[in-house]
């Protein structure tokens, strides 16, 4: 594995760490449409928006969500296969005993 690589499948495996974020890429994953917006997500995680709102940015420059304004509000998708995209680069890395310490 380059360090380039290691360096993105870390960003992004970090990105997923964190317990918040998995329940917020699970709520949006769920809603209608695979859409929510952030005024509907505080409530659910029982944080503020601008802290949910750190959380949408942290998974949005990880690539798993994508970020649309409308009026005052942002509204968030899911990047079709991003979730797909990390579990195979993690299986193929154990699978070909290349992940290394």
């Amino acid at each position: 594995m380059s360090v380039a690589d290691a360096d993105d499948l870390a960003r992004r495996v970090k990105a997923l760490s964190d317990p918040t974020r998995l329940r917020l890429l699970s709520i949006v994953a769920t809603a209608a449409e695979q859409e929510a917006c952030v005024c509907d997500l505080t409530e659910p995680v029982g944080l503020s928006q601008p802290t949910v709102s750190h959380h949408l940015k942290v998974l949005t420059e990880a690539g798993f969500l994508t970020r649309s304004k409308r009026g005052t509000w942002a509204y968030y998708r899911l990047v079709p296969g991003a979730l797909d995209a990390v579990a195979g680069m993690l299986s193929a890395q154990f699978a070909a005993g290349t992940l290394s310490r």
